[in-house]
């Protein structure tokens, strides 16, 4: 036999052998379709931030599928329309999701807070943060070179006078930016709700405080004092929110010597 069709032969015999093989393989090893999970994950956003608590989309759709949770109502950018898409795939009742937004905690703008030296770097609040605790004189403060803003899915953090400000009305809440800010300045807040916010983190005694920032908690204690409802505690120097006590009736923030706090209705 020609040794060149004898090669041909071989080859198609071998390249037949193998898909005939790769075809019982994809058969007999083939990873069943969860569909349950498929119908979840259809709900959910696709936002993968995480703050389910589990690893993205997928993974929470395949807990919830599983039965590894029974929560609902863990996917804040889904919200509540997410909430009740999944309890009806699942056939249980819906858990509602309280609505939050985040908020910065400073107030640390070009004109209250000032420049301690001239960086020239990465424009990264994480590496700007590792050289004297960054540019501003207070080093709990803001720096305002946007690590939040770059990991907002949902373009709802602009940087506004060397300050992060989140806009609620656009902001899902899904704590991206909560876990990018070196400073741990930026926290979730209620939403529709009247609160006390203090805008300083601050935790240096008050005289070092009032040559840092203009705007800085000095934790007089004032605020504490006059509140009825057991809501603001200073701690480490600096002013602390309950907000499932704060009813928002203001008068810490007439009591505060600094204007450190606000009373906000974020989404109102």
């Amino acid at each position: 036999m020609n040794p060149i069709l004898l090669a041909v032969i071989l080859v198609a015999a071998i390249g037949l052998i193998a898909g005939i093989g790769l075809s019982v393989a994809s058969v007999v090893m083939a990873v069943p379709k969860d569909e349950t999970a498929e119908k979840i994950r259809e709900c959910l956003p696709g936002a993968n931030c995480g703050a389910c608590g589990f690893s993205g989309c997928d993974g929470y759709a395949s807990a919830l599928s599983k039965g590894e949770t029974d929560k609902t109502n863990l996917c804040a950018p889904g919200g509540n329309d997410a909430a009740a898409a999944i309890a009806a795939v699942l056939g249980v009742e819906a858990g509602s999701i309280k609505p939050m937004a985040a908020f910065v905690h400073c107030n640390g703008t070009s004109g209250n807070s000032k420049a301690k030296l001239e960086y020239k770097g990465v424009m990264s609040c994480k590496m700007a943060s590792q050289l004297f605790g960054g540019p501003k004189q207070c080093v709990y403060g803001c720096i305002g070179y946007g690590d939040c803003v770059d990991v907002c899915q949902f373009g709802a953090i602009k940087i506004e006078d060397k300050v992060a400000r989140v806009n609620p009305l656009i902001c899902t809440a899904c704590q991206q930016c909560i876990k990018a800010c070196p400073k741990h300045l930026i926290e979730l807040v209620p939403m529709y709700e009247t609160k006390a916010a203090v805008t300083c983190k601050n935790h240096n005694k008050g005289a070092f405080t009032r040559k840092e920032c203009k705007v800085g908690c000095i934790g007089c204690m004032k605020c504490q004092k006059v509140c009825e409802h057991d809501a603001i505690k200073v701690e480490n120097n600096t002013a602390h929110v309950d907000y499932s006590k704060c009813v928002g009736c203001g008068k810490c923030e007439e009591g505060c010597p600094v204007k450190a706090i606000h009373i906000i209705s974020l989404g109102c």
